[in-house]
């Protein structure tokens, strides 16, 4: 039987649109094809065809790694270590799948090897520093641990007592000075200050200790609570206990 005909301004039916999976197949072909086309550059020596690799597939390769490792430095890694992979190998891709695909493939291994190697080593009991303490705030495990600098005032309190001491310092004799910085700025032993001035290492140990002693009374007539009778301990700002820090102290 034959199809009906239309009659004379009878609109006829649009065209469907193609399925979406059809749509996205089309899409994955095109994609290949540039894949393809810029493992062939690379190949033939152009190196800035595997940059334009790595930004076209760097933020799909990272997203499975980070959810086989639930670790964002180990997915970096592991994302780094993807491509220098398939650098050294992109001469033997053969174009059987994808180069999305392949490297895909690649990244599993890896990322499977690097969760296999903790996981004998028991990392999965531990948290990484940058892990949420809740799933509703910003803050991480990080943001609990002490600081490892002195706070602002004991950073001032640090500075004025340096300056103080080179002030004092420069008021001692040439040879208090010399003996002093010897020791305690350039940190050379007995045996080499007695090298270096030509003197006994005795003849050191006591220039020193009077050194030390003219530079303390200095102090003291510059700030009367270095008087010799105050115990050094009592010079500085005390350690806050709640951050951890030691107390300063002058050696």
């Amino acid at each position: 039987m034959s199809s009906p005909a239309f009659a004379p301004g009878t609109p006829r039916l649009a065209q469907r649109p193609p399925a979406p999976s059809s749509a996205k197949a089309s899409a994955a072909a095109a994609e290949a094809l540039i894949d393809a086309g810029l493992v062939q550059r690379c190949n033939a020596g152009d190196e800035s065809a595997f940059v334009t690799i790595m930004a076209r597939h760097r933020a799909r390769i990272f997203t499975v790694t980070l959810g086989l490792l639930r670790n964002h430095a180990d997915a970096e890694e592991i994302t780094q270590d993807t491509f220098i992979r398939a650098h050294r190998g992109l001469a033997r891709f053969r174009g059987d799948s994808s180069l999305s695909t392949w490297l895909h493939h690649i990244a599993v291994n890896l990322a499977r090897n690097r969760y296999w190697y903790f996981f004998r080593r028991r990392r999965q009991d531990t948290l990484s520093l940058d892990c949420p303490l809740q799933a509703d705030q910003d803050g991480s495990f990080a943001d609990l641990l002490a600081d490892a600098g002195p706070d602002p005032a004991q950073a001032a309190a640090r500075g004025e007592f340096a300056e103080l001491v080179d002030h004092c310092l420069a008021r001692l004799d040439a040879r208090h000075r010399e003996i002093l910085t010897l020791r305690n700025l350039l940190h050379h032993s007995y045996e080499e200050i007695a090298v270096i001035l030509g003197l006994q290492v005795g003849t050191v140990k006591s220039r020193i200790a009077r050194a030390r002693e003219s530079l303390r009374a200095e102090l003291a007539a510059a700030c009367p609570e270095f008087a010799p009778e105050s115990a050094p301990s009592t010079w500085f700002l005390p350690a806050r206990a709640s951050y951890g820090r030691p107390a300063l102290a002058l050696s």
